[in-house]
C-alpha cells in the first residue's frame, strides 16, 4: 500500500450556527453533478449531518473523530476515500477551535486545508479581521481560505472579499435563500427521510455556489497508507435485525460496516410502518426520535408483541438512547402527554426543556470497552442497578449501562469499530447468557 493524493477541503467555521453543513452539501452536489466521485465526512459524533451529505454526495458518508473514533481509524478511512474519490469534503464540528480535540485538530493531523465558512448577513470589513483570526491563531494549521454565507447581494459580497488579506482564498458566496434552508428540530437539522424537497434545496444551493465560481477543485492532500483492521466472522451465521426509520434512525454506517465485517446478516425493519420484528438471532434499537412518534408506537401490537417475545426468549437486544427510551414504562413527550412504552425495562422517561448530556464517553462492560458518545433531552428514572457507567474523556462519571436479562441499554450511542469483538460479545449474548 501507498499513500494517495486526492483533494481535499476541511469545512470549518468561528461557531456553530454558521452554515458548514449547508455549504458542505451544497459544494459535494456541486461537485457530483459535474461528474466528480465525492466523499464525505463528518468531524464529532453527529447522525443528522451525514444523512443530509449521503443524499448530496450519493455516497455514505463515515464520521471522523480522535476521541471516540480514534487516530486510526480516521487515517484509514480517509485513505481509503482517496483512492475512491476526485474529492473529499470533511465537515467540521462546533467552531474550528473549539473541544480538545477540535477541528482544527484533524484538519492539522492530516494535512486538510481549512476552508471557513462566515455568517456574514450583518458584516462587513470586519468579515476580514475575523478570517485573519481564524488563519493565524494557530500558525502551523493549513488554513485555506473563505466562502461566505448569507450574502445580501453581489455588492455586499465584494466588499466581503475586498476585506480579506492578501493571499487569502476565496471561495465564493451562498446568498440568503430560505427555499434552500435545511429545516431543523431540538436535535439538529432534519432527518434527511423527513425532507421531502431534499434534493430540490440541494440543487438550488449547488446553483448558487455554481455561480461563485466554488466548482474549483482544492489542492491534492497526500493521505498516508493505513490498512484496514482485521476481523474474526465472530457473528457468522447470525441474523441482527435493526429498526430503522423517522423514529429509529441514528445509525452511523461504520457501525453496519463491523456487523457485517463480522459475518452477521443484518435484517432492516420499521415499527412505524407496522413491518414486524424479523426473525433473528439478536435485536439492535438504535437512537432517534421515539417521543416524535411515542403515540404511534404504543399502539402498534406487532411492535410491541415482537419485542416482548424477543426479550422473552432471552436473546440479545442492544437499545441506545431514543431505542432506550422506547422499552421503558412510559414515555412523557415535550408536550407533557404521556405514552405506554414497551415496558421491558422498569421506570419512566421524560422529555426536557434543556439539553441533558452531550460529550464522548467510553464505558467497560463484561465484553469489552466500547467508546460512543451521548446527546439527549431526556431523563429517564428507573429502580434498576447500573451494570456500569461511563466516563467522559476527562474522567468524569456519565451515563448509566443497564442490563436486564438479554437486553443492555444506555442513553449511549456506541460506535462499533471500538471494539468489534466486544461488539459481537454483546450481540451474541455470550456473557449475558453465560455462553
Amino acid at each position: 500500500m501507498s499513500a494517495v493524493a486526492c483533494p481535499a477541503l476541511f469545512v470549518a467555521a468561528p461557531a456553530s450556527g454558521q452554515g458548514k453543513t449547508t455549504v458542505t452539501a451544497a459544494l459535494a452536489r456541486l461537485h457530483r453533478r459535474q461528474g466528480r466521485r465525492v466523499r464525505v465526512f463528518k468531524c464529532g459524533p453527529d447522525f443528522l449531518d451525514p444523512q443530509i451529505h449521503a443524499v448530496a454526495s450519493g455516497a455514505p458518508v463515515y464520521n471522523l473523530d480522535l476521541g471516540m473514533c480514534g487516530e486510526a481509524d480516521a487515517a484509514w478511512r480517509l485513505h481509503q476515500a482517496a483512492g475512491e474519490a476526485d474529492l473529499i469534503l470533511v465537515e467540521g464540528v462546533m467552531g474550528l477551535f473549539d473541544g480538545k480535540p477540535s477541528g482544527a485538530d484533524i484538519a492539522r493531523r492530516f494535512g486538510i486545508p481549512v476552508m471557513a465558512v462566515i455568517d456574514a448577513k450583518a458584516m462587513a470589513q470586519t468579515f476580514g479581521a475575523l478570517v485573519h483570526g481564524l488563519a493565524t491563531w494557530q500558525p502551523d494549521l493549513p488554513f485555506s481560505g473563505v466562502l461566505a454565507n448569507h450574502v445580501g447581494s453581489e455588492g455586499h459580497a465584494r466588499l466581503l472579499q475586498d476585506s480579506l488579506s492578501p493571499g487569502m482564498a476565496w471561495y465564493g458566496a451562498l446568498p440568503r435563500d430560505e427555499a434552500a434552508a435545511l429545516p431543523e428540530r431540538h436535535l439538529g437539522i432534519l432527518q434527511a427521510a423527513e425532507i421531502a424537497d431534499l434534493d430540490e434545496r440541494l440543487d438550488r444551493l449547488a446553483d448558487h455556489l455554481a455561480r461563485t465560481g466554488a466548482a474549483d477543485l482544492p489542492a491534492p492532500v497526500d493521505f498516508p497508507a493505513v490498512p484496514q483492521p482485521p476481523f474474526e466472522a465472530r457473528l457468522a451465521g447470525r441474523r441482527v435485525a435493526i429498526a430503522r426509520d423517522a423514529a429509529f434512525g441514528f445509525i452511523y454506517p461504520a457501525n453496519l460496516d463491523v456487523l457485517q465485517a463480522l459475518g452477521a446478516e443484518l435484517s432492516f425493519f420499521s415499527p412505524l410502518a407496522d413491518e414486524p420484528l424479523p426473525a433473528c438471532d439478536a435485536l439492535w434499537l438504535p437512537g432517534g426520535y421515539p417521543e416524535l412518534h411515542a403515540a404511534r408506537l404504543a399502539t402498534n401490537p406487532r411492535w410491541l408483541a415482537g419485542l416482548r417475545a424477543h426479550a422473552a426468549a432471552g436473546k440479545p437486544l442492544l437499545a441506545e438512547c431514543g431505542g432506550m427510551m422506547s422499552l421503558f414504562e412510559t414515555l412523557t413527550d415535550k408536550e407533557g402527554a404521556c405514552h405506554p412504552g414497551a415496558a421491558l425495562l422498569p421506570g419512566h422517561t421524560r422529555m426536557q426543556a434543556r439539553l441533558a448530556a452531550l460529550g464522548t464517553q467510553a464505558v467497560e462492560l463484561p465484553e469489552g470497552r466500547l467508546a460512543g458518545h451521548t446527546f439527549h433531552y431526556s431523563k429517564s428514572e428507573t429502580p434498576l442497578q447500573p451494570l456500569a457507567r461511563a466516563t467522559s474523556l476527562t474522567g468524569r462519571e456519565g451515563e448509566a449501562v443497564y442490563r436486564l436479562g438479554g437486553t443492555t441499554a444506555s442513553y449511549v450511542h456506541f460506535y462499533f469499530p471500538s471494539n468489534p469483538a466486544a461488539v459481537a460479545a454483546l450481540f451474541r449474548g455470550a456473557v449475558a447468557c453465560g455462553a
